[in-house]
């Protein structure tokens, strides 16, 4: 129920896909909620969805008096904000980022938030190939893991409350530290977006003047591409940030392709298959 909400007003710093998703559906799960929204560039067409009822004209406009802060920034732009954000926080108030790495912001945090307003690093585990407030969707968070940044058994009360709240609107909180999510994000989240570049790149490059063999292309090339359609601004400060961990999961990528191709004639490649039918079981949704 609504009156359940530990937070009674929210400021979403960047209404974006995730920024206006997150509003999105907190509007919707807790109408009562008052949501500021504050943002460069789309914060007005935020009010239009509904998304916030308080459109902010500066950054400390939108601090004020909010118990729960809601940044979903670039990554850049995120660790830009910190120290602008740390010093206008409300004593009491939750601060927490949606950023797609965090052993970066979580560090730059580190330095800003030293008592009253808390932070908690989080990154929820959703998205889609187009970004905007346009494509925002109340229902993006609904069965995803949402990482946050720590320990259960050692979180402020004030991170518990955000971890319940996440459960309200469908998520599914999970605790890790920053370095392990990066690694663990690296594998499942940033790999395949580089590999369906990379499949872009072939299939656009082997297409000649007659549109072979892109014409014969079915539903498959497009479940591959799909993630291709994000654009490099969406992923810059990811691979930035994040260049170790996608390396290693680059190379780990290499080998796996040097197997299949050592052994296409044989019948090692059963296993393969196997196990990745197997995977691909684990990660169907219910």
């Amino acid at each position: 129920m609504a009156s359940a909400i530990p937070f009674r007003r929210v400021a979403i710093i960047g209404t974006g896909l995730i920024g206006g998703s997150f509003a999105l559906r907190l509007r919707q799960r807790f109408p009562g909620i008052s949501v500021a929204g504050y943002d460069r560039a789309a914060v007005e067409s935020a009010k239009r969805r509904g998304a916030i009822d308080e459109v902010a004209p500066d950054l400390k406009s939108a601090l004020r008096g909010a118990d729960l802060v809601y940044v979903a920034l670039p990554i850049g732009a995120t660790i830009e904000a910190i120290p602008a954000i740390a010093a206008a926080a409300e004593p009491q108030a939750l601060v927490t980022d949606a950023g797609s790495t965090k052993t970066s912001i979580c560090r730059a945090a580190h330095g800003h938030f030293r008592g009253g307003a808390l932070f908690l690093g989080g990154h929820p585990m959703a998205g889609r190939e187009n970004s905007g407030i346009e494509h925002a969707d109340p229902e993006l968070f609904r069965g995803a893991t949402y990482v946050l940044m720590g320990t259960e058994a050692t979180a402020d009360s004030r991170a518990k409350n955000f971890a319940g709240l996440l459960e309200a609107i469908g998520a599914r909180p999970v605790w890790s530290d920053p370095e392990t999510h990066d690694w663990a994000a690296s594998i499942v989240s940033h790999l395949p977006q580089l590999l369906s570049v990379a499949l872009a790149s072939v299939v656009q490059d082997e297409t000649d003047e007659s549109g072979l063999p892109l014409t014969f292309a079915g539903t498959g090339l497009q479940d591959m591409l799909r993630l291709s359609g994000s654009p490099y601004e969406v992923w810059r400060d990811i691979l930035l940030t994040n260049r170790h961990n996608i390396s290693r999961a680059l190379d780990r990528l290499t080998q796996a392709v040097d197997h299949l191709r050592m052994n296409l004639a044989s019948k090692e490649l059963k296993s393969a298959f196997e196990t990745a039918n197997d995977l691909y079981k684990q990660t169907r949704k219910p």
